[in-house]
């Protein structure tokens, strides 16, 4: 075995950037050496201009703080395809309402937060009452909008009401990227729609998206993928391209979950490859590492010169 590449130590020095920070860690090995490569990645997928990107968000990234980072990330055109969980979606709702997140603690009492309507989600509090203005905006705006419609379609019309520029269900909307969530259902929003359809017609078809992304696939003369977390958004994105010729050329995985289990967040990049999902010669990487720590680093580093 050659043994060719050195470790090179990181360097810090003062008032370095972003992007000198992380290109500090191009001869590290372990997560350092992983984030850098993610970087690299990262600025040759969103300087292609024939590259389609799509974007996978699971997680409690909303309530964690992510939020802007992705609506930016939109309004730049760094996003081309949004695949997100229902919950982060209405974590986003919620603050174009004008309601926060609050930070708190891991080591709370649950039972007295029970007892004063505060919801825990790890070290955020969320006020039980925010769930209520919710519910009153999303009824209101079920009562503007077609009986019959896709989910994307249903988003589309929910960003539009929105009175929030750093929304992302807004940002969407402005600027044209489709926002997919195949699990709708599993969340405030699918539990929303399903109160109102009980007194009045509402029909949103899940089979009706997939034309639409797959035609999208079809149509990308390459492709590349961010995925945070996993589960149903990781699979929605790497599946469609199951029937096109075609597999992803870029992919960067932000994970903390293990690959031992074979449930489908831990499982690796390399192990898509062998679906034909990643393309052989495909650029990708998977960087173990909580994505609150890492998209931002990812993101600014990716703004910065070399």
């Amino acid at each position: 075995m050659k043994l060719n590449k050195k470790i090179i130590p990181a360097k810090i020095t003062t008032n370095m950037s972003a992007g000198e920070l992380v290109t500090s860690l191009k001869g590290c090995a372990f997560g350092a050496g992983r984030l850098y490569e993610a970087v690299d990645i990262y600025r040759e997928m969103q300087a292609d201009p024939e590259c389609t990107k799509f974007f996978g968000f699971a997680g409690a990234m909303v309530p964690a703080g992510m939020r802007q980072i992705v609506s930016d990330m939109i309004r730049n055109g760094e996003i081309d395809i949004l695949v997100s969980t229902g919950a982060n979606l209405v974590h986003d709702i919620i603050e174009s309402l004008g309601l926060y997140h609050y930070k708190g603690t891991d080591a709370a009492d649950d039972i007295k937060l029970k007892q004063e309507a505060v919801n825990r989600i790890y070290d955020v509090f969320l006020p039980e009452h925010h769930f209520t203005d919710l519910e009153e905006k999303l009824q209101s705006i079920f009562r503007e909008i077609p009986e019959k419609l896709s989910i994307t379609e249903l988003l589309s019309h929910i960003g539009a009401r929105l009175d929030d520029d750093n929304s992302i269900l807004k940002s969407a909307y402005d600027m044209g990227v489709p926002v997919y969530c195949p699990a709708i259902q599993d969340s405030i929003i699918g539990l929303q729609a399903w109160l109102y359809k009980q007194t009045k017609p509402l029909n949103v078809d899940v089979f009706a998206d997939m034309r639409g992304l797959i035609d999208r696939c079809y149509d990308a003369k390459r492709t590349g993928v961010m995925i945070i977390g996993g589960g149903v958004p990781k699979n929605f994105i790497l599946q469609s391209m199951l029937v096109t010729p075609r597999s992803f050329d870029y992919a960067i995985q932000l994970t903390m979950d293990r690959p031992e289990t074979g449930g489908l967040s831990g499982a690796t990049l390399d192990e898509a490859r062998s679906w034909g999902k990643i393309g052989e010669n495909a650029r990708s990487v998977t960087v173990y590492s909580d994505a609150t720590i890492t998209l931002p680093m990812i993101v600014a580093a990716a703004k910065c010169r070399k």
